[in-house]
């Protein structure tokens, strides 16, 4: 609550794996941003898992279903941009990701200084009240 109050521009950036309640403060950031291989969600898929299924070994089937990849989560609007990692992930090439994620933060912090603090806070507002986009559908 206190953070999507904050006046200045909010970039969060998910580098590894955004989970549970962090996962869900991470969602008042005005740009989220993702690593190409990371993942986010608020609950683990051995959690899902367990609830869903009652057997945490099937948290691999658990994680296709709830959309956990940077590609799903742009896909559904839940993130703002997937931040490419190097060849091989983001560890085997510290200095490389760096200058990536720089750039990408540069970029987006540049975007979201030309908007006012009331600009800023009543699009935070609207971002976090109509974040993602989903369907339910019925299995028959």
């Amino acid at each position: 609550m206190e953070m999507s109050k904050l006046k200045v521009p909010i970039i969060c950036i998910v580098i590894g794996e955004g989970s549970s309640g962090g996962a869900l403060a991470l969602a008042v950031g005005d740009k989220i941003l993702m690593l190409e291989n990371s993942v986010y969600s608020i609950l683990s898929p051995e959690g899902f898992a367990s609830i869903l299924y009652k057997n945490s070994s099937r948290s691999e089937e658990a994680a296709e279903k709830m959309k956990i990849t940077s590609k799903d989560l742009k896909e559904m609007g839940i993130i703002d941009e997937i931040v490419k990692e190097p060849l091989g992930g983001a560890h085997k090439n510290i200095e490389k990701m760096c200058q990536t994620l720089k750039k990408s933060i540069e970029n987006n912090l540049k975007e979201l200084e030309k908007y006012s603090e009331t600009e800023l806070l009543e699009l935070r507002y609207i971002k976090f009240r109509t974040i993602g986009n989903f369907a339910i559908s019925e299995n028959k």
